[in-house]
């Protein structure tokens, strides 16, 4: 581990100096690609310093421990080494969290998908309660949030959703939200107050950049229709609508949102390029719906990661063991305490796993 510090040490003093000259700033495409790498390393580099000059003091006062007759020194030393040893524990833990592999897609902003899976209207219902949650969520965050392809049943469920959030580092937030997500509670359609169990399924993309996915024009096949709403009525009169299809993968993205045939075309394309983007990092005969399956499973009540029990007020997340008692907050976008809490026991895993170097 203290070698490959070393180099990225010697990696930071190398870049300190190079941003600063004159000639490459005035390449601003490799002055920006280096100050990000420079930012990257940044808090290694610090965090290493650190240990640095805590090894460094307490070997000054092992020293004096070795040298000294002096019983007020040596108790003093004795004690300042029991801090040095705390401390270096704890930012050796820290350095070692830092190495750990970083996902290149975690700064990127998110692609987000949900589709009903079991329990037919009530499950359509709660997509969408579940789309406002992480549309409150961006809000609270700051994040910008738009909506691709937003199809709605006549009972107001999410027939499918997907929109896009936008913000550095949106997608190491959310990556963790795709699976199945389960609701149990009395539904408005239930006469008799029997509490029935539904599911809704997530998927969580990371947006692809242009320089990510080269798509060929003569792979796609692009069809134009009228934008519709619940219940087949027409939107507006225009063939607005966009279907985009990737001959060779099968994969089919569609925008209705905006009125404007050119935006949802836009709209369209940033979709398939994330999706395209996911089912090119798999193996070469991997299928994008083998992708998306990992991702949210067929959708049975039994593949749940998260629970949403209206009756008991309670939102459990059975990958990490952690219930909440606060559903009605969380369904109001105050997912972060649950996100941190997922990041942090992937993190713990990683480490326990031995994953740094």
């Amino acid at each position: 581990m203290f070698e490959k510090l070393e180099l990225i040490k010697k990696r930071y003093d190398e870049l300190t100096g190079l941003i600063a000259q004159p000639d490459i700033i005035a390449e601003q495409s490799e002055w920006q690609r280096l100050v990000k790498e420079h930012s990257g390393i940044h808090e290694i580099v610090e965090q290493y310093i650190r240990y640095l000059t805590l090894k460094s003091e307490g070997d000054e006062y092992a020293e004096v421990l070795n040298t000294s007759d002096d019983s007020v020194l040596i108790a003093i030393a004795k004690e300042e080494i029991g801090k040095c040893r705390e401390e270096l524990d704890a930012v050796t833990e820290e350095l070692k969290a830092l190495l750990l592999p970083k996902d290149p897609s975690d700064d990127k902003n998110v692609v987000m998908e949900i589709r009903p899976a079991a329990g037919g209207d009530e499950a359509a219902l709660f997509g969408t309660e579940l789309m406002r949650m992480y549309f409150r969520f961006a809000e609270r965050m700051r994040w910008k949030v738009e909506e691709i392809d937003v199809s709605m049943s006549e009972l107001g469920g999410v027939k499918e959703a997907v929109f896009l959030i936008s913000s550095k580092g949106a997608y190491s937030k959310l990556k963790y939200e795709s699976g199945v997500h389960r609701v149990q509670r009395v539904p408005q359609t239930e006469s008799q107050g029997r509490v029935h169990t539904s599911t809704v399924t997530v998927a969580v993309l990371p947006e692809a950049d242009d320089v990510d996915v080269d798509i060929n024009e003569k792979d796609l096949r692009i069809d134009t229709y009228r934008s519709s709403g619940a219940g087949g009525q027409h939107v507006n009169k225009t063939e607005s609508a966009i279907r985009i299809t990737h001959i060779p993968t099968g994969i089919v993205v569609t925008c209705q949102d905006q009125k404007s045939q050119i935006k949802n075309k836009e709209k369209a394309m940033q979709v398939l390029k994330s999706r395209l983007y996911e089912f090119f990092q798999g193996t070469a005969d991997r299928h994008y719906a083998d992708e998306r399956k990992s991702q949210v499973g067929t959708g049975m009540r039994n593949e749940r990661i998260r629970t949403y029990n209206f009756p008991q007020g309670r939102v459990t997340d059975h990958r990490i063991n952690m219930t909440l008692y606060s559903i009605d907050a969380f369904m109001d976008g105050e997912i972060f305490d649950m996100l941190e809490a997922l990041q942090l026991a992937a993190k713990n895993n990683a480490l326990a796993a031995g994953e740094v170097d």
